[in-house]
């Protein structure tokens, strides 16, 4: 009979005598790298991409890519990538690589727009109702107004849940009146100044940098002086990553730019007596998250330790540093199948709390579109309540520490970051790199590549540049509140090049009930035409144009044939090489008689009658432009 008892005598017969036995991988042969190089060699050798008499080691080599940092990102990290790097200490002590947060989660903030007081404050008490820990509230510029805060705020407590204040781009005086308006509210409500919690968000540097205008950021210092001798829990200063992030720049430029304006502010707030370890404590480090997993999580040990380094050497206390908010990226999101940023939130969301930050926002996945619903805030917030209270992310301090790949990119990151801080530093610091125009410079060559990455697919955008859904139902929110016109460093948004063409094809099929059309010339049999028909399908699908096939064909009468029931001047030849050197040319030939004024070919064949060919790692965008060119010309 089963008593549910277990019998120690069967455990101890089950045990090995010797405890070395219990390693699982004792029975298995200790794997040499070379032997590991080897396959790798083998593997790309079949796929055709190295040649059968490579070097030895030419796959690894083959494999590795390099950042838009220029940083080089190996396939396998071994312990022997780790030896010579510096210590990452230990979790809440500098250099703060590993965080000081501890296993009880992080902050939740999430963030809120709006003009209209009212639906403003039923949004945000939903919220705190529902997971969230702090608002982050945008004021003035696509805000609500200073005088309407006691409205937007009413129901909420302010010595329990952190309001951080956004004022966006507004002049800094009506940022600093917003920010006293908050500290006057909380008087009039009797909390006292020692128990309020909150942000009061004000940035010169970050409004300088989005706007081009001049920075001012000495009424911004003055309120912040205050608050160092008032408010022991409210900081006042936002030191900002995104503005160069939002306009393309890199991991590295991010890093440099924000160490740059936390010293510039250091120095304003020193000037005005304020002791260093309290100036630190009233600044907010905030930067990106994205779904690039890895990247995100060493960007933001990497931001904690040069911010360490540099209140090291401001002499402050060995105990001291300054909050860090992850904000997940808003130029990641798409405004097509936008219920894929569902996965992008959620990816970010988990490097960000990997990575350590102390508070998290992430946005509705249709906050590209407009003003969220309850619904998408909802998914929001129960994405990070998901990460924190059922998949245990918190739990352990610094997941990613120790992982060879995780601690060289934390270190490549900090080194290369700390390089550009030391060249913007040089020009003058991060006010006179704006003014100069020497960020812009630097990001614009950054930008420059990730637009190309794009445009070749090589940075793939699912729901958009890849795996397009022509047919899908459009999602539409009310507009999101009028704000200040970017003037500064641009906003890069990858998605925009195709989401232009897919509204442009949206108004044809609007204005005449069909969406412009590209014909497919199938040659021969399905097996013969599939891979490049299906390539050619989801190009065109990326930029708003619908495919036509001819299907299986066995003459060129039978092609032709198929072309002039699909009423479009634009023809794609889509076959194998053998078949394309068989009857493309003749097949090109008389589609041109039958009215076909611009003739494509899907690979690299090299066809008489063919106006342009595109292949994998072709520029898309630029096929894309060649397509509809040849569309509006018979418009």
């Amino acid at each position: 009979m089963n008593t549910g008892k277990v019998d120690e005598a069967v455990l101890d017969a089950a045990a090995p005598e010797d405890p070395d036995e219990l390693e699982l991988a004792g029975g298995f042969p200790v794997p040499e790298r070379d032997e590991w190089l080897k396959l790798v060699d083998a593997v790309l050798v079949k796929a055709r991409r190295i040649p059968a008499d490579a070097e030895p080691g030419t796959g690894f080599t083959k494999l590795v890519r390099t950042s838009p940092d220029g940083i080089a990102v190996r396939p396998l990290y071994t312990a022997d990538d780790a030896v010579d790097l510096p210590p990452a200490g230990s979790p809440g002590v500098r250099p703060f690589v590993r965080g000081r947060r501890g296993p009880h989660g992080w902050d939740v903030r999430q963030r809120h727009a709006g003009t209209d007081p009212a639906a403003v404050q039923q949004a945000i008490l939903a919220d705190l109702e529902g997971g969230a820990t702090s608002i982050w509230l945008a004021v003035v510029d696509g805000g609500v107004e200073a005088a309407a805060l006691p409205a937007a705020l009413d129901g909420v407590l302010l010595d329990l849940a952190a309001v951080a204040l956004d004022p966006g781009d507004a002049p800094v005086p009506d940022a600093v009146a917003a920010a006293e308006a908050f500290l006057d509210l909380a008087a009039q409500r009797g909390v006292a100044p020692a128990e309020l919690l909150g942000h009061l968000g004000l940035d010169p540097l970050g409004r300088a940098a989005r706007t081009g205008e001049a920075a001012d950021p000495g009424p911004a210092v003055a309120l912040a002086a205050r608050v160092a001798t008032e408010y022991p829990q409210v900081t006042a200063l936002s030191v900002d990553g995104l503005p160069v992030h939002t306009a393309g720049g890199s991991d590295a430029q991010e890093l440099g730019y924000l160490i740059s304006a936390g010293v510039a502010y250091l120095r304003a707030l020193t000037a005005a007596d304020v002791g260093i370890d309290r100036a630190a404590q009233l600044l907010e480090l905030r930067v990106a998250a994205t779904a690039e997993q890895f990247p995100t999580i060493a960007k933001l040990r990497a931001a904690r330790r040069l911010w360490a380094r540099v209140l090291e050497a401001s002499g402050a206390d060995a105990t001291t540093t300054s909050p860090q908010h992850a904000v997940v990226s808003p130029t990641m999101l798409t405004c097509r199948d936008p219920y894929v940023n569902l996965l992008r939130g959620t990816v970010a969301a988990f490097a960000a709390g990997v990575g350590g930050a102390d508070a998290v926002t992430v946005p509705p996945f249709d906050a590209a579109l407009g003003l969220p619903t309850p619904f998408s805030r909802r998914i929001a917030r129960n994405t990070q309540s998901l990460l924190v209270e059922e998949s245990h992310v918190a739990r352990v301090v610094d997941p990613g520490g120790g992982s060879w790949y995780v601690e060289s990119l934390t270190d490549a990151l900090a080194e290369t970051g700390w390089a550009f801080f030391q060249e913007l530093e040089a020009a003058g610091g991060a006010e006179a790199a704006l003014t100069s125009g020497l960020l812009d410079a630097r990001i614009a060559d950054v930008r420059a590549g990730r637009q190309q990455a794009v445009a070749t697919r090589r940075a793939p955008i699912t729901g958009v540049s890849e795996f397009p859904d022509l047919a899908e139902k459009p999602v539409v929110r009310e507009p999101l509140p009028a704000t200040a016109p970017r003037a500064g460093l641009p906003l890069y948004r990858p998605a925009a090049p195709y989401e232009e063409l897919r509204d442009r094809s949206d108004a044809v099929l609007a204005e005449s009930g069909s969406r412009p059309r590209a014909f497919l010339a199938t040659l021969g049999p399905l097996a013969a035409y599939t891979a490049r028909a299906g390539f050619t399908r989801n190009l065109l699908q990326a930029g708003g144009v619908e495919p036509v096939e001819a299907g299986p064909t066995d003459t060129v009468d039978h092609v032709v044939a198929a072309y002039r029931e699909a009423g479009t001047p634009v023809a794609v030849l889509c076959s194998t090489d053998d078949l394309y050197a068989e009857r493309g040319a003749q097949t090109a030939a008389a589609l041109r008689d039958a009215g076909a004024s611009t003739i494509l070919l899907a690979g690299k064949a090299a066809i008489d009658g063919v106006d342009a060919t595109f292949a994998a790692g072709g520029d898309a965008l630029a096929t894309l432009g060649t397509v509809w060119t040849a569309l509006e010309g018979t418009r």
